[in-house]
């Protein structure tokens, strides 16, 4: 999971830095060479150092899935999540491969970072299905824990509409989607209302049904996660949206991710049987 969110990091390094096209190619990084060249500057060295990182993260992956055939008795799921891992890391380098090609459209970049979403919840998936298993399950709240996750999605989906109209667009060239970027951070705004929303409901619920301590912490960290967000997202948007404000709102919805889905874990499956 830490590789996959330093790469998202990264990546938006690339896009902060107006690096998007320091390789303006792919897969080669010029037409003659698939590496930087010195004219390219350091443009050419942030955009090249970031598909390097591709590698590093697609080993990890490559250990998970050794990890995971190694595994005695040997468990299917686990098995097919580590691999599902290892594919999808190629398929979003060919997705970063196009968002190039296509000159750093705000439609693809969007598609590239919400794959990296994907990327984050299968490596969770991972993670979660080899932890040893509780002795007893915990209280059922699937209904509420899904809809956490639907509206946790839907409000990074909108996050990618706002930053496809807004100036970071990773090369001084770039298109952006031509949607007003107050129409739309308002909506995204209600979006991050509506996710606080349900996750108090989560908290309280489980308090209510006696849920053990991970599950009640798993609750607290998704909302104070929402909570710090939601004051980077404010002070990000009325102070001119600075570089490094808006490299931790990236970040920091790696983690409200990350959060969302391990209180869903605790809340829309018992325990023991997430451990087959």
């Amino acid at each position: 999971m830490l590789v996959n969110v330093g790469i998202v990091v990264t990546g938006g390094a690339v896009r902060l830095t107006k690096s998007g096209l320091g390789c303006p190619t792919w897969p080669r990084c010029t037409e003659e060479s698939y590496v930087t060249t010195p004219d390219m500057g350091v443009h050419g060295v942030i955009e090249f150092g970031n598909r390097t990182l591709t590698f590093v993260v697609g080993l990890v992956a490559l250990a998970g899935v050794v990890t995971a055939w190694q595994l005695r008795p040997r468990r299917p799921r686990v098995l097919g999540l580590a691999v599902a891992v290892l594919v999808g890391i190629g398929v979003q380098g060919v997705v970063g491969g196009l968002t190039v090609r296509m000159q750093l459209h705000p439609l693809v970049v969007g598609l590239h970072f919400l794959l990296s979403m994907a990327l984050l919840a299968l490596t969770y998936a991972f993670w979660w299905r080899t932890r040893p298993a509780p002795a007893v399950g915990g209280p059922r709240l699937p209904v509420l824990g899904w809809a956490l996750t639907g509206v946790s999605l839907l409000v990074l989906a909108v996050g990618t509409l706002v930053t496809g109209s807004g100036p970071h667009s990773g090369d001084a060239d770039a298109a952006r989607n031509g949607l007003d970027p107050e129409t739309i951070s308002r909506i995204h705004a209600a979006g991050v209302y509506l996710l606080v929303l349900l996750s108090v409901l989560l908290l309280i619920a489980l308090r209510r049904r006696g849920a053990g301590p991970a599950a009640v912490r798993a609750a607290a960290l998704l909302l104070a996660a929402e909570v710090a967000q939601g004051v980077v997202g404010f002070v990000q948007y009325y102070t001119g949206l600075p570089e490094l404000l808006v490299a931790a709102h990236l970040l920091g919805a790696c983690w409200v991710w990350l959060a969302t889905l391990h209180a869903r874990a605790h809340a829309a499956v018992p325990p023991t049987q997430l451990a087959t």
